[in-house]
Protein backbone atom coordinates (compact mmCIF):
# COMPACT_ATOMS: atom_id res chain seq x y z
CA UNK A 1 0.00 0.00 0.00
CA UNK A 2 1.30 3.62 -0.79
CA UNK A 3 0.54 5.50 2.22
CA UNK A 4 2.76 8.29 1.78
CA UNK A 5 1.47 9.05 -1.89
CA UNK A 6 -2.11 8.60 -0.45
CA UNK A 7 -0.82 11.31 2.16
CA UNK A 8 0.60 13.37 -0.42
CA UNK A 9 -2.71 13.20 -2.57
CA UNK A 10 -4.78 14.48 0.83
CA UNK A 11 -2.46 16.98 1.96
CA UNK A 12 -3.35 18.95 -1.78
CA UNK A 13 -6.74 18.27 -2.03
CA UNK A 14 -6.96 19.75 1.84
CA UNK A 15 -5.03 22.42 0.78
CA UNK A 16 -7.43 22.84 -2.45
CA UNK A 17 -10.42 22.62 -0.03
CA UNK A 18 -9.10 26.07 1.66
CA UNK A 19 -9.85 28.03 -1.54
CA UNK A 20 -13.69 27.04 -0.85
CA UNK A 21 -13.70 28.90 2.56
CA UNK A 22 -13.27 32.20 0.30
CA UNK A 23 -16.32 33.02 -1.20
CA UNK A 24 -18.06 32.87 1.93
CA UNK A 25 -15.74 35.14 3.62
CA UNK A 26 -16.32 37.70 0.15
CA UNK A 27 -20.17 37.19 0.91
CA UNK A 28 -19.63 37.70 4.59
CA UNK A 29 -18.23 41.36 3.43
CA UNK A 30 -20.77 42.01 1.11
CA UNK A 31 -23.64 41.64 3.26
CA UNK A 32 -21.51 42.60 6.07
CA UNK A 33 -22.87 40.33 8.31
CA UNK A 34 -19.60 39.82 10.52
CA UNK A 35 -19.05 36.40 9.78
CA UNK A 36 -15.77 36.80 7.89
CA UNK A 37 -13.46 35.56 10.18
CA UNK A 38 -14.24 32.18 11.28
CA UNK A 39 -13.91 31.58 7.47
CA UNK A 40 -10.47 33.46 6.79
CA UNK A 41 -8.98 30.86 10.19
CA UNK A 42 -10.91 28.18 8.43
CA UNK A 43 -8.84 29.09 4.81
CA UNK A 44 -5.64 29.25 6.66
CA UNK A 45 -6.07 25.96 8.85
CA UNK A 46 -7.03 23.96 5.84
CA UNK A 47 -4.14 25.57 3.59
CA UNK A 48 -1.78 25.22 6.51
CA UNK A 49 -2.90 21.34 7.39
CA UNK A 50 -2.40 19.95 3.90
CA UNK A 51 0.92 22.20 3.15
CA UNK A 52 2.28 20.23 6.36
CA UNK A 53 1.19 16.95 5.13
CA UNK A 54 1.96 17.13 1.87
CA UNK A 55 5.59 18.73 1.68
CA UNK A 56 7.33 15.97 3.52
CA UNK A 57 5.55 13.41 0.97
CA UNK A 58 6.10 15.85 -2.25
CA UNK A 59 8.62 13.60 -3.90
CA UNK A 60 6.65 10.60 -3.82
CA UNK A 61 4.45 9.72 -6.70
CA UNK A 62 4.10 6.24 -7.29
CA UNK A 63 1.18 4.35 -9.52
CA UNK A 64 -1.37 3.22 -7.56
CA UNK A 65 -3.98 0.05 -7.60
CA UNK A 66 -7.43 0.15 -7.40
CA UNK A 67 -7.23 -0.54 -3.37
CA UNK A 68 -5.41 2.51 -3.30
CA UNK A 69 -7.61 3.99 -5.32
CA UNK A 70 -10.73 3.13 -3.26
CA UNK A 71 -9.06 4.03 0.02
CA UNK A 72 -8.53 7.54 -1.42
CA UNK A 73 -12.57 8.12 -2.48
CA UNK A 74 -13.19 6.90 1.19
CA UNK A 75 -10.51 9.16 3.01
CA UNK A 76 -11.36 11.89 0.63
CA UNK A 77 -15.00 11.90 2.05
CA UNK A 78 -14.22 11.78 5.12
CA UNK A 79 -11.30 14.07 5.53
CA UNK A 80 -12.86 17.15 3.34
CA UNK A 81 -16.25 15.94 5.72
CA UNK A 82 -13.88 17.28 8.85
CA UNK A 83 -12.09 19.63 7.69
CA UNK A 84 -15.83 21.19 5.89
CA UNK A 85 -16.97 21.25 9.27
CA UNK A 86 -14.60 23.69 10.70
CA UNK A 87 -16.32 26.93 9.77
CA UNK A 88 -19.19 25.59 11.56
CA UNK A 89 -17.29 24.86 14.77
CA UNK A 90 -15.44 28.69 14.68
CA UNK A 91 -19.01 30.38 13.68
CA UNK A 92 -20.69 32.22 17.16
CA UNK A 93 -23.83 32.04 14.94
CA UNK A 94 -24.97 29.40 14.82
CA UNK A 95 -23.44 27.70 18.36
CA UNK A 96 -22.84 23.90 17.63
CA UNK A 97 -21.60 21.18 18.85
CA UNK A 98 -18.73 19.32 17.42
CA UNK A 99 -21.48 16.55 16.62
CA UNK A 100 -23.78 18.89 15.21
CA UNK A 101 -21.33 20.75 13.57
CA UNK A 102 -19.94 17.32 11.61
CA UNK A 103 -23.29 16.01 10.85
CA UNK A 104 -23.93 19.26 8.80
CA UNK A 105 -20.18 19.66 7.20
CA UNK A 106 -21.30 15.55 6.11
CA UNK A 107 -24.71 16.38 5.18
CA UNK A 108 -24.02 19.30 3.17
CA UNK A 109 -21.26 17.28 1.06
CA UNK A 110 -23.12 14.10 0.82
CA UNK A 111 -25.81 15.89 -0.69
CA UNK A 112 -27.98 14.60 2.45
CA UNK A 113 -29.88 17.59 3.22
CA UNK A 114 -30.59 16.88 6.80
CA UNK A 115 -29.80 19.80 9.07
CA UNK A 116 -29.37 19.88 12.63
CA UNK A 117 -30.02 23.96 12.72
CA UNK A 118 -33.30 25.53 13.21
CA UNK A 119 -33.83 29.66 12.19
CA UNK A 120 -31.97 28.97 9.38
CA UNK A 121 -33.31 32.45 8.08
CA UNK A 122 -31.65 34.47 10.71
CA UNK A 123 -27.87 32.91 10.24
CA UNK A 124 -25.98 35.31 8.51
CA UNK A 125 -25.69 34.98 4.80
CA UNK A 126 -22.06 34.41 4.49
CA UNK A 127 -22.76 30.50 6.58
CA UNK A 128 -26.34 30.52 4.49
CA UNK A 129 -24.23 30.17 1.15
CA UNK A 130 -21.15 28.06 2.87
CA UNK A 131 -23.95 25.42 3.44
CA UNK A 132 -25.35 25.67 -0.06
CA UNK A 133 -22.13 25.55 -1.75
CA UNK A 134 -21.45 22.48 0.32
CA UNK A 135 -23.93 20.70 -1.59
CA UNK A 136 -22.76 21.96 -4.92
CA UNK A 137 -19.64 20.64 -4.38
CA UNK A 138 -20.46 17.68 -2.75
CA UNK A 139 -23.19 17.12 -6.07
CA UNK A 140 -20.36 16.72 -8.50
CA UNK A 141 -18.34 19.01 -8.23
CA UNK A 142 -15.88 17.65 -6.14
CA UNK A 143 -16.10 14.15 -7.62
CA UNK A 144 -15.17 15.92 -10.97
CA UNK A 145 -12.34 17.99 -9.44
CA UNK A 146 -11.02 15.00 -7.72
CA UNK A 147 -10.94 12.97 -10.98
CA UNK A 148 -9.59 15.84 -12.98
CA UNK A 149 -6.67 17.16 -10.67
CA UNK A 150 -5.67 13.11 -9.60
CA UNK A 151 -4.16 12.80 -13.01
CA UNK A 152 -2.12 16.05 -13.28
CA UNK A 153 -0.93 14.89 -9.80
CA UNK A 154 0.62 11.76 -11.29
CA UNK A 155 -2.04 9.70 -10.76
CA UNK A 156 -4.64 7.56 -12.91
CA UNK A 157 -7.67 8.76 -12.49
CA UNK A 158 -9.65 6.10 -14.11
CA UNK A 159 -9.83 3.24 -11.09
CA UNK A 160 -10.84 6.25 -8.80
CA UNK A 161 -13.54 7.11 -11.03
CA UNK A 162 -14.75 3.77 -10.59
CA UNK A 163 -13.97 3.28 -7.23
CA UNK A 164 -16.59 5.95 -7.19
CA UNK A 165 -19.85 4.58 -9.04
CA UNK A 166 -19.61 0.90 -8.57
CA UNK A 167 -21.80 -1.18 -10.56
CA UNK A 168 -23.22 -1.09 -14.32
CA UNK A 169 -23.00 2.28 -15.72
CA UNK A 170 -23.25 3.01 -18.82
CA UNK A 171 -19.70 4.29 -19.68
CA UNK A 172 -16.81 4.61 -17.13
CA UNK A 173 -14.76 6.35 -20.23
CA UNK A 174 -16.68 9.03 -22.21
CA UNK A 175 -13.46 10.02 -23.45
CA UNK A 176 -9.94 8.59 -24.12
CA UNK A 177 -8.62 10.45 -20.66
CA UNK A 178 -10.17 10.89 -17.91
CA UNK A 179 -9.16 14.38 -17.02
CA UNK A 180 -10.51 15.05 -20.24
CA UNK A 181 -14.18 13.61 -19.08
CA UNK A 182 -13.89 15.56 -16.30
CA UNK A 183 -13.21 18.48 -17.66
CA UNK A 184 -16.66 18.52 -19.85
CA UNK A 185 -18.31 17.23 -17.04
CA UNK A 186 -17.30 20.60 -15.50
CA UNK A 187 -18.61 22.22 -18.12
CA UNK A 188 -21.86 20.76 -17.96
CA UNK A 189 -22.01 21.21 -14.25
CA UNK A 190 -21.59 24.44 -14.24
CA UNK A 191 -23.85 25.97 -17.15
CA UNK A 192 -27.01 23.79 -15.79
CA UNK A 193 -26.04 25.92 -12.60
CA UNK A 194 -26.01 29.05 -14.24
CA UNK A 195 -28.68 28.16 -16.39
CA UNK A 196 -30.55 27.14 -13.19
CA UNK A 197 -29.70 30.66 -11.44
CA UNK A 198 -31.09 32.44 -13.97
CA UNK A 199 -34.45 30.44 -14.18
CA UNK A 200 -34.89 30.77 -10.26
CA UNK A 201 -34.10 34.88 -10.81
CA UNK A 202 -36.53 35.04 -13.82
CA UNK A 203 -39.39 33.92 -11.89
CA UNK A 204 -38.58 35.95 -8.60
CA UNK A 205 -36.02 35.01 -6.52
CA UNK A 206 -33.33 37.89 -5.70
CA UNK A 207 -29.47 36.72 -6.97
CA UNK A 208 -28.26 35.67 -3.73
CA UNK A 209 -31.29 32.86 -2.76
CA UNK A 210 -31.20 31.99 -6.85
CA UNK A 211 -27.60 31.63 -6.59
CA UNK A 212 -28.14 29.34 -3.35
CA UNK A 213 -31.24 27.55 -4.73
CA UNK A 214 -29.36 26.57 -7.91
CA UNK A 215 -26.29 25.40 -6.26
CA UNK A 216 -28.77 22.64 -4.20
CA UNK A 217 -31.02 22.19 -7.00
CA UNK A 218 -28.37 20.68 -9.66
CA UNK A 219 -26.68 19.11 -6.83
CA UNK A 220 -29.92 16.98 -5.52
CA UNK A 221 -28.92 18.27 -2.10
CA UNK A 222 -32.18 20.15 -1.21
CA UNK A 223 -30.55 22.74 1.63
CA UNK A 224 -32.26 26.15 1.39
CA UNK A 225 -31.80 29.23 3.41
CA UNK A 226 -35.02 29.32 4.66
CA UNK A 227 -36.69 27.00 7.37
CA UNK A 228 -39.82 26.89 5.02
CA UNK A 229 -37.50 25.78 2.05
CA UNK A 230 -39.47 26.02 -1.29
CA UNK A 231 -42.45 26.41 0.79
CA UNK A 232 -41.14 30.48 1.83
CA UNK A 233 -41.52 31.47 -2.07
CA UNK A 234 -45.10 30.15 -2.28
CA UNK A 235 -44.69 30.31 -5.88
CA UNK A 236 -45.56 27.80 -8.83
CA UNK A 237 -42.82 29.33 -11.38
CA UNK A 238 -40.38 28.22 -8.74
CA UNK A 239 -41.93 25.00 -8.15
CA UNK A 240 -41.66 24.64 -11.84
CA UNK A 241 -38.07 25.38 -12.72
CA UNK A 242 -37.29 23.20 -9.08
CA UNK A 243 -39.18 20.19 -10.55
CA UNK A 244 -37.31 20.88 -14.21
CA UNK A 245 -33.86 21.20 -13.20
CA UNK A 246 -34.43 18.18 -10.68
CA UNK A 247 -35.27 16.17 -13.57
CA UNK A 248 -32.33 17.50 -15.42
CA UNK A 249 -29.43 16.88 -12.91
CA UNK A 250 -31.37 13.28 -11.94
CA UNK A 251 -30.31 11.79 -15.40
CA UNK A 252 -26.82 10.44 -16.41
CA UNK A 253 -24.43 12.89 -17.07
CA UNK A 254 -23.23 10.65 -19.81
CA UNK A 255 -26.24 11.27 -21.75
CA UNK A 256 -25.82 14.77 -21.08
CA UNK A 257 -22.04 14.48 -22.48
CA UNK A 258 -23.21 12.89 -25.86
CA UNK A 259 -25.61 15.42 -25.97
CA UNK A 260 -23.28 18.37 -26.06
CA UNK A 261 -20.56 16.67 -27.85
CA UNK A 262 -23.09 15.09 -30.56
CA UNK A 263 -25.45 17.82 -30.65
CA UNK A 264 -28.01 15.18 -31.08
CA UNK A 265 -30.60 13.83 -28.48
CA UNK A 266 -31.34 10.40 -29.89
CA UNK A 267 -29.53 9.21 -26.45
CA UNK A 268 -32.33 10.73 -24.09
CA UNK A 269 -34.96 9.07 -26.56
CA UNK A 270 -33.40 5.54 -26.70
CA UNK A 271 -32.26 5.10 -23.23
CA UNK A 272 -34.24 2.87 -20.89
CA UNK A 273 -33.01 4.00 -18.03
CA UNK A 274 -34.46 7.50 -18.81
CA UNK A 275 -37.59 6.01 -19.71
CA UNK A 276 -37.57 3.89 -16.78
CA UNK A 277 -37.27 7.22 -14.70
CA UNK A 278 -39.86 9.56 -16.07
CA UNK A 279 -41.83 6.22 -16.05
CA UNK A 280 -41.98 6.35 -12.63
CA UNK A 281 -41.94 10.38 -11.94
CA UNK A 282 -45.11 10.21 -13.72
CA UNK A 283 -46.74 7.65 -11.70
CA UNK A 284 -45.81 8.75 -8.48
CA UNK A 285 -47.09 12.40 -9.40
CA UNK A 286 -50.52 11.25 -11.02
CA UNK A 287 -51.02 8.51 -7.37
CA UNK A 288 -50.17 11.65 -5.12
CA UNK A 289 -52.49 14.04 -7.46
CA UNK A 290 -55.34 11.98 -7.07
CA UNK A 291 -55.12 10.88 -3.35
CA UNK A 292 -54.70 14.41 -2.65
CA UNK A 293 -57.80 15.08 -4.70
CA UNK A 294 -59.46 12.30 -3.16
CA UNK A 295 -59.45 13.90 0.33
CA UNK A 296 -60.08 17.30 -0.48
CA UNK A 297 -56.43 18.07 1.15
CA UNK A 298 -56.16 21.33 -0.77
CA UNK A 299 -58.32 23.86 -2.08
CA UNK A 300 -58.10 23.14 -5.64
CA UNK A 301 -56.95 20.83 -8.65
CA UNK A 302 -54.36 23.40 -9.69
CA UNK A 303 -53.03 23.67 -6.11
CA UNK A 304 -53.20 19.60 -5.47
CA UNK A 305 -51.12 19.43 -8.52
CA UNK A 306 -48.96 21.84 -8.08
CA UNK A 307 -47.60 20.28 -4.19
CA UNK A 308 -48.24 16.31 -5.70
CA UNK A 309 -45.64 17.62 -8.67
CA UNK A 310 -42.67 19.51 -6.56
CA UNK A 311 -43.05 16.94 -3.68
CA UNK A 312 -43.14 13.64 -5.23
CA UNK A 313 -40.14 14.62 -7.83
CA UNK A 314 -37.99 16.50 -4.52
CA UNK A 315 -38.84 13.45 -2.63
CA UNK A 316 -38.01 10.80 -5.62
CA UNK A 317 -35.07 12.18 -6.73
CA UNK A 318 -33.54 12.40 -3.35
CA UNK A 319 -33.27 16.13 -3.28
CA UNK A 320 -35.89 16.85 0.00
CA UNK A 321 -37.15 20.64 -0.79
CA UNK A 322 -40.10 21.37 0.89
CA UNK A 323 -42.90 23.29 -0.06
CA UNK A 324 -45.23 21.76 2.75
CA UNK A 325 -45.43 19.11 5.09
CA UNK A 326 -45.83 15.79 3.32
CA UNK A 327 -45.35 13.94 6.04
CA UNK A 328 -48.80 14.81 7.04
CA UNK A 329 -50.44 14.07 3.63
CA UNK A 330 -53.06 11.56 3.90
CA UNK A 331 -52.74 7.36 3.80
CA UNK A 332 -49.70 5.89 2.35
CA UNK A 333 -48.76 9.16 0.76
CA UNK A 334 -45.50 10.09 3.35
CA UNK A 335 -44.56 6.46 3.07
CA UNK A 336 -44.54 5.80 -0.43
CA UNK A 337 -43.05 8.65 -0.91
CA UNK A 338 -39.64 8.06 1.38
CA UNK A 339 -39.92 4.27 -0.35
CA UNK A 340 -39.71 6.16 -3.71
CA UNK A 341 -35.96 7.49 -2.86
CA UNK A 342 -34.83 4.08 -2.42
CA UNK A 343 -34.79 4.38 -6.39
CA UNK A 344 -33.54 7.56 -6.65
CA UNK A 345 -32.43 9.12 -9.41
CA UNK A 346 -30.59 7.46 -12.90
CA UNK A 347 -26.63 5.87 -12.42
CA UNK A 348 -24.45 8.89 -13.27
CA UNK A 349 -26.44 11.93 -11.97
CA UNK A 350 -26.29 13.76 -8.72
CA UNK A 351 -28.98 12.05 -7.15
CA UNK A 352 -28.82 9.35 -4.31
CA UNK A 353 -30.87 5.71 -3.74
CA UNK A 354 -30.01 2.67 -5.56
CA UNK A 355 -29.87 3.99 -8.77
CA UNK A 356 -33.13 3.32 -11.45
CA UNK A 357 -30.97 1.16 -13.80
CA UNK A 358 -30.18 -0.82 -10.58
CA UNK A 359 -34.22 -1.36 -10.03
CA UNK A 360 -34.63 -1.96 -13.59
CA UNK A 361 -32.24 -4.95 -13.59
CA UNK A 362 -33.56 -6.11 -10.52
CA UNK A 363 -37.02 -6.06 -12.15
CA UNK A 364 -36.40 -7.41 -15.41
CA UNK A 365 -34.24 -10.36 -13.37
CA UNK A 366 -37.09 -11.03 -10.62
CA UNK A 367 -39.65 -11.18 -14.00
CA UNK A 368 -37.03 -13.81 -16.13
CA UNK A 369 -37.02 -16.11 -12.90
CA UNK A 370 -40.87 -16.47 -12.92
CA UNK A 371 -40.67 -16.79 -16.55
CA UNK A 372 -38.08 -19.67 -15.57
CA UNK A 373 -40.55 -21.29 -13.44
CA UNK A 374 -43.11 -21.71 -15.61
CA UNK A 375 -40.96 -22.41 -18.56
CA UNK A 376 -37.83 -24.33 -16.80
CA UNK A 377 -36.32 -25.60 -20.04
CA UNK A 378 -36.04 -22.11 -21.87
CA UNK A 379 -33.36 -19.98 -22.21
CA UNK A 380 -33.81 -16.66 -21.35
CA UNK A 381 -31.11 -13.49 -20.97
CA UNK A 382 -31.38 -10.22 -19.13
CA UNK A 383 -32.05 -7.73 -21.81
CA UNK A 384 -31.46 -3.78 -21.29
CA UNK A 385 -33.17 -2.18 -24.36
CA UNK A 386 -31.88 -4.32 -27.31
CA UNK A 387 -28.60 -5.31 -25.55
CA UNK A 388 -28.08 -8.65 -23.84
CA UNK A 389 -26.68 -8.03 -20.42
CA UNK A 390 -23.80 -10.99 -19.33
CA UNK A 391 -24.63 -12.70 -15.91
CA UNK A 392 -21.85 -10.97 -14.39
CA UNK A 393 -23.67 -7.56 -14.64
CA UNK A 394 -27.03 -9.33 -12.78
CA UNK A 395 -24.98 -11.32 -10.39
CA UNK A 396 -23.04 -7.44 -9.76
CA UNK A 397 -27.07 -5.66 -9.19
CA UNK A 398 -27.74 -8.29 -6.78
CA UNK A 399 -24.61 -8.24 -4.65
CA UNK A 400 -25.08 -4.44 -4.22
CA UNK A 401 -28.19 -4.41 -3.18
CA UNK A 402 -27.68 -7.33 -0.27
CA UNK A 403 -24.86 -5.17 0.91
CA UNK A 404 -27.60 -2.40 0.91
CA UNK A 405 -30.09 -3.98 2.45
CA UNK A 406 -27.64 -5.60 5.37
CA UNK A 407 -26.22 -2.07 6.24
CA UNK A 408 -30.04 -0.68 5.65
CA UNK A 409 -30.83 -2.95 8.69
CA UNK A 410 -27.99 -2.64 11.12
CA UNK A 411 -27.61 1.33 10.81
CA UNK A 412 -31.23 1.04 11.85
CA UNK A 413 -31.10 -1.60 14.32
CA UNK A 414 -28.57 0.64 16.24
CA UNK A 415 -30.73 3.69 15.84
CA UNK A 416 -33.57 1.93 17.71
CA UNK A 417 -30.69 0.85 20.47
CA UNK A 418 -30.38 4.41 20.89
CA UNK A 419 -33.62 5.01 21.68
CA UNK A 420 -35.12 6.57 18.52
CA UNK A 421 -38.69 5.11 17.65
CA UNK A 422 -38.94 3.07 14.98
CA UNK A 423 -40.61 4.97 12.73
CA UNK A 424 -38.28 7.69 12.70
CA UNK A 425 -35.20 5.27 12.68
CA UNK A 426 -36.67 3.39 9.80
CA UNK A 427 -37.03 7.34 7.69
CA UNK A 428 -33.98 8.20 9.20
CA UNK A 429 -32.08 5.40 7.70
CA UNK A 430 -33.65 5.78 4.68
CA UNK A 431 -33.23 9.70 4.65
CA UNK A 432 -29.64 9.74 5.12
CA UNK A 433 -28.42 6.23 3.02
CA UNK A 434 -30.42 7.91 -0.04
CA UNK A 435 -28.89 10.73 0.51
CA UNK A 436 -32.54 12.24 0.40
CA UNK A 437 -32.86 14.27 3.88
CA UNK A 438 -36.30 14.51 5.84
CA UNK A 439 -38.09 11.42 6.85
CA UNK A 440 -41.04 10.85 8.75
CA UNK A 441 -41.73 11.21 12.86
CA UNK A 442 -39.48 13.23 14.54
CA UNK A 443 -37.19 14.05 11.85
CA UNK A 444 -40.14 15.29 9.64
CA UNK A 445 -38.32 18.80 10.16
CA UNK A 446 -34.76 19.09 11.56
CA UNK A 447 -32.62 16.25 13.39
CA UNK A 448 -31.86 18.31 15.97
CA UNK A 449 -33.67 16.47 18.35
CA UNK A 450 -31.26 13.21 17.27
CA UNK A 451 -28.75 11.87 20.14
CA UNK A 452 -25.23 12.57 19.37
CA UNK A 453 -24.93 8.72 19.00
CA UNK A 454 -27.54 8.44 16.67
CA UNK A 455 -26.18 11.63 14.45
CA UNK A 456 -23.01 9.67 14.08
CA UNK A 457 -24.65 6.73 13.03
CA UNK A 458 -26.66 8.72 10.47
CA UNK A 459 -23.30 10.58 9.31
CA UNK A 460 -22.11 7.11 8.43
CA UNK A 461 -25.03 6.36 6.58
CA UNK A 462 -24.38 9.27 4.42
CA UNK A 463 -21.10 7.81 3.61
CA UNK A 464 -22.20 4.72 3.06
CA UNK A 465 -24.95 6.10 0.93
CA UNK A 466 -22.49 8.90 -1.04
CA UNK A 467 -19.98 6.05 -1.39
CA UNK A 468 -22.62 3.66 -2.85
CA UNK A 469 -21.74 0.95 -0.56
CA UNK A 470 -19.30 -0.89 -1.92
CA UNK A 471 -16.39 1.26 -1.73
CA UNK A 472 -17.02 1.98 1.59
CA UNK A 473 -17.32 -1.99 2.98
CA UNK A 474 -14.61 -2.75 1.28
CA UNK A 475 -12.24 -1.01 3.93
CA UNK A 476 -13.85 -3.61 6.66
CA UNK A 477 -12.40 -7.07 4.73
CA UNK A 478 -9.23 -8.16 5.70
CA UNK A 479 -8.15 -8.94 2.20
CA UNK A 480 -8.37 -5.28 1.06
CA UNK A 481 -5.60 -4.80 4.01
CA UNK A 482 -3.30 -7.78 2.45
CA UNK A 483 -0.74 -6.41 0.01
Amino acid sequence: MQYRTIIRILGLLIALLSVTMIPPAIVSVIYEDGSGLPFLLAFVLCLATGLIIWYPNRRYRFDLRAKEGFLIVVLFWTVLGCFGALPFLLLEQPNMSATDAFFESFSGLTTTGATVIEGIDYLPKAIQFYRQQLQWLGGMGIIVLAVAILPILGVGGMQLYRAETPGPVKDSKMTPRIADTAKHLWYIYLSLTTACTIAYWAVGMNWFDAICHAFSTIAIGGFSNYDASLGHFDSVGVNIVCVVFLWIAALNFALHYAAASGRSLKGYIYDPELKTFFFIQVTLVLICFFVLMKYEWFDSAGVAFDQALIQAVSISTTAGFATTDFSSWPVFLPIMLIFSSFIGGCAGSTGGGLKVIRVLLLFVQGNREVNRLIHPKAIYSVKLGERALPDRVVEAVWGFFSAYAMVFVIIMVCLIGTGMDDVTAFTATAATLNNLGPGLGDVAGTYASVSDSGKWLLILGMLFGRLEVFSLLVLFSPTFWRS
